[in-house]
């Protein structure tokens, strides 16, 4: 089944648009969003479709009803909900409900036994604990972490099951707007090998630096010919919000405000640490997009457009993730904007569909060697390793 895959946690498909620009072809997708599902009905009606948890699932179901023979798919695709994952939230890891889906995953990778895998997610994933002890029950007169409560332990469990399956891993920090993406958006991507080869890091396609590589995609490229329309779907700020906004040009924050309506706008939270950036964010035109998130008009991660006092609109945010003109969203935009935040910017997935082809027919001529593709150092399986090792002596 040359260039067949079988797609999990498909989303709004942002990866497996990319995957079958690549030239892969998807056999079933997998998605327990009813409304994220309707998505992929209207776009993908005559591919099968698994509307379940994934844990439902079995590698011998799939198999007899897609009439498949393990071992017989290129790939399996997929990324697992980060929520367990995200720096952002309790981070418990493989403890949490949705961490152990991601174990699923791994199983049905073990059972089906594609030649390659890739598993995506964010960030977090790299050192969070398999194992979450409280933070009450640390430090002195308790006993220390052990190897499945240490920084990075869901991750070293997660290789070590793809290894003694007989796979290969390499993974990295991609920032997706070195692969022509407007939008600096950060995502872990493993790749495994059933066949013992270590499959290289993707080349860059843009660069922010003059390294011969087109620049980086702005918010100008991608949405400024939008400006014109009066029919695009967008949710709105509070009128308490809006207050600040017209006194912000594009590409200031709250920090562009005189210092009486910064104290005024932030309360209690100017006085606190961090940057605080994502608040009353309005973007600049020439730079690329920050991460497009599940709603553009959470007070901490605001995605207000350059010139415009709204919110980022559903098509912008398409835009923003490479998504299609012609691709249709099914839902209200509260609902459209939490499948476009969810997904994998479709062009991210077509450079990694295209590095996996090149990389099983010996065609691959451009590759990454160090790993260093974001904004984050000793994020490439072979510097996380040496970290481990000279932080916790796991292995």
């Amino acid at each position: 089944m040359k260039n067949k895959y079988m797609s999990f946690f498909s989303g709004a498909l942002g990866l497996d648009i990319g995957l079958e620009n690549a030239g892969l072809e998807a056999v079933s997708y997998n998605e327990i969003e009813k409304k994220f599902c309707k998505t992929i009905r209207a776009n993908r009606p005559d591919t099968k479709l698994y509307e379940c948890d994934v844990r439902e699932l079995s590698a011998e179901k799939l198999m007899s009803d897609n009439n498949i023979k393990k071992g017989e798919l290129f790939l399996v695709a997929g990324g697992p909900p980060c929520q367990a994952f995200s720096t952002a939230g309790k981070r418990k890891g493989l403890d949490d409900d949705r961490g152990n889906v991601f174990l699923r995953y791994i199983d049905l990778i073990e059972g089906l036994r594609p030649k390659y895998a890739i598993i995506e997610n964010v960030r977090g994933l790299l050192s969070t604990p398999m194992k979450h002890r409280p933070h009450n029950q640390r430090g002195e007169g308790f006993p220390p972490l052990s190897v499945e409560e240490s920084a990075g332990g869901a991750l070293a469990h997660i290789l070590k099951r793809l290894e003694n399956a007989g796979y290969t891993a390499s993974f990295t920090l991609y920032n997706s707007a070195n692969f022509g993406v407007p939008q600096v958006r950060e995502r872990v991507v493993i790749m495994a090998s059933r066949d013992g080869k270590n499959i290289p890091y993707l080349a860059k396609t843009h660069s922010d630096k003059d390294d011969n590589l087109p620049p980086w995609k702005t918010n100008r490229s991608a949405i400024y010919d939008l400006m014109s329309r009066d029919d695009l779907q967008h949710t709105e700020f509070p009128e308490k919000r809006l207050k600040y906004y017209r006194q912000l040009t594009e590409g200031q924050n709250w920090k562009g405000l005189p210092i009486e309506l910064q104290k005024e706008a932030m309360g209690k939270s100017f006085y606190s640490g961090g940057g605080k950036t994502g608040f009353l964010r309005r973007l600049a035109w020439d730079k690329p997009a920050p991460t497009v998130v599940t709603s553009p008009t959470m007070p901490a991660t605001d995605l207000c457009h350059p010139e415009k006092n709204r919110p980022l609109s559903v098509e912008e945010y398409a835009r923003i993730q490479t998504f299609p003109d012609d691709y249709k969203f099914i839902g209200k935009p509260v609902d459209i904007y939490k499948q476009i935040g969810n997904a994998v910017p479709c062009l991210l997935g077509e450079a990694i569909g295209k590095h996996l082809i090149k990389f099983d027919t010996n065609t691959l001529e451009n590759f990454n060697t160090d790993g260093n593709l974001s904004r984050y150092l000793n994020t490439d399986h072979i510097s996380w390793y040496e970290n481990i090792k000279k932080e916790s002596r796991r292995f």
